[in-house]
């Protein structure tokens, strides 16, 4: 009896092979895994990118507006805007509006760590996508935005990013 290869599905495929949330998690943690390595140089956590990279656009958010960008939960998330504020890289200020609120805004330091990262970032989708089509990888965002929305009520009553753009941290 010949033993079959792992990798290879079993006859009629793996269940997972067509399950939508498996499908998702493998191609995020593929496309991620490949990032990650730009952050070690960079001394700089996976969490820590996720902010930076959401406040790379000179605005603030609360920290429960960044859990819910970079997956965390709030408890988790004020601990990392614990770290990255003893870091120099955030800082936490009431917000002009309402004094109650306080947002989270990245530092000059912060902002200078994340700006390379984000050049490599794109650099990374490019080549991730590079066999796409311009209109496949717009099909495929669009799909991706869309799925979200339709699953997160919430989600189409946030501002979106230009054409291209997101307004959710890269996970990669």
């Amino acid at each position: 009896m010949v033993a079959r290869d792992e990798r290879e599905p079993a006859r009629g495929g793996r269940f997972v092979d067509d399950y939508l949330p498996y499908l998702l998690a493998r191609a995020s943690f593929l496309v991620s895994e490949r990032f990650h390595v730009h952050l070690r140089p960079a001394e700089l956590a996976v969490p820590e990118w996720r902010v930076l990279s959401s406040l790379s656009d000179g605005g603030g958010l609360s920290v429960s507006a960044l859990a819910r960008i970079t997956l965390y939960k709030q408890p988790t998330m004020t601990k990392i805007i614990d770290r990255m504020v003893a870091r120099g890289l955030v800082r936490r200020a009431a917000s002009s509006s309402d004094r109650r609120k306080v947002l989270v805004f990245a530092t000059e330091d912060g902002h200078a760590l994340v700006a390379g990262l984000l050049v490599k970032a794109k650099h990374q989708e490019e080549e991730t996508l590079r066999s796409y089509a311009p209109g496949e990888r717009a099909a495929l965002k669009h799909m991706l935005r869309t799925l979200i929305a339709r699953l997160d009520p919430d989600e189409e009553a946030r501002p979106r990013a230009g054409a291209g753009g997101s307004t959710t941290a890269p996970d990669a």
